[in-house]
């Protein structure tokens, strides 16, 4: 294990593979970095790895789009329909942009996760290499219920915004959020990579049974998952996307506005951000996979843990939060 607590700071490290870390404004409070991040090669993680973050990368999504909307090319009002044309028919005309940020479209999703969150991919994952590529998986899946019912976490849902988001600013999602995004919050590690040209210093995710990831997900993510990057780039997000680098105040708003109060684990939701009392979320798991990043912009503290195994974290980042808030009184 490498990494210091001198504020005797103490995560849950039973059978984690991967970083944990508590950044506080410019401070590192502390670190761990656990476990191999590639096995074949005997390469321990540090504290500089590149994880995936799996669904995480909704969070920078809804931020692009917002970003869009600040700049007059989208409204949360936008139909769907109107930029999707002919493709996926089955997605209402009711539909706008704010119903798919909030997840309450109540379009129908090719990986509900009210079904199976690991419901096997319907295409080959190779052929999942860009955006437009996903047009084949999104489509055929009648509609849940009338948009604006109820809230229902939808996969498909943040993949069409990221098919309108390419549309009206003609760029490539990963190269959009990349200067929507990553660019001005300073995140230079962090990137939508292929997985068959993964970037220096990026984790394998493992499965369960020792296999890796490569052939469960995507080769190239999309609107709902596929983002890498290092605990100091989402401490660097956090702080950027507070003081109104990534969008500006009212935008920023609308991303933490409590939409629905509660999702029925007694986390509410923005857009595109989890809400838990004063804190922050982006959070995601998938095969080999999980991450979770926690943010409380009073004290510019952020506590988050990746990592490329699949073990509770969700829970392990709250704690250190909590434990890290409790330090400073």
């Amino acid at each position: 294990m490498a990494g210091a607590a001198a504020t005797g700071l103490d995560p849950d490290l039973d059978g984690f593979t991967g970083v944990m870390s508590v950044r506080r404004g410019d401070e590192i409070l502390g670190e761990w970095a656990v476990g191999l991040a590639d096995r074949t090669w005997s390469v321990p993680n540090t504290v500089d790895t590149r994880f995936g973050l799996a669904s995480g990368a909704k969070t920078f999504t809804a931020l692009t789009v917002l970003a869009l909307v600040g700049d007059g090319e989208l409204s949360l009002q936008t139909p769907a329909r109107l930029i999707l044309g002919e493709d996926l028919p089955l997605i209402a005309d009711d539909v706008t942009v704010d119903h798919l940020l909030t997840h309450t479209s109540g379009i129908g999703d090719y990986l509900d996760e009210e079904i199976d969150a690991f419901a096997p991919m319907t295409a080959p994952v190779q052929r999942l290499d860009s955006t437009p590529a996903y047009l084949a998986v999104l489509d055929g899946f009648p509609t849940k219920f009338p948009a604006g019912e109820r809230f229902s976490y939808c996969n498909g849902g943040y993949v069409v915004l990221a098919l309108i988001a390419e549309r009206v600013s003609g760029s490539p999602f990963a190269e959009l959020v990349a200067q929507r995004v990553f660019g001005p919050a300073g995140m230079t590690a962090s990137s939508f990579p292929r997985s068959d040209i993964l970037p220096p210093s990026t984790a394998t995710g493992y499965k369960a049974d020792g296999r890796t990831n490569v052939f469960e997900l995507p080769v190239l993510g999309s609107g709902d998952g596929g983002a890498h990057s290092t605990v100091a780039d989402l401490h660097r997000f956090w702080l950027a996307l507070m003081d109104g680098r990534i969008v500006p105040a009212e935008l920023v708003a609308l991303a933490t506005e409590r939409v629905t109060s509660d999702t029925g684990d007694g986390l509410g939701y923005g857009r595109g951000i989890w809400l838990d009392g004063d804190e922050l979320l982006l959070s995601g798991g998938d095969h080999g996979v999980t991450a979770s990043s926690r943010h409380h912009p009073l004290t510019r503290t952020t506590t988050t843990g990746l990592a490329n195994i699949e073990v509770p974290t969700f829970a392990r980042v709250k704690s250190l939060m909590a434990a890290a808030r409790s330090a400073q009184r």
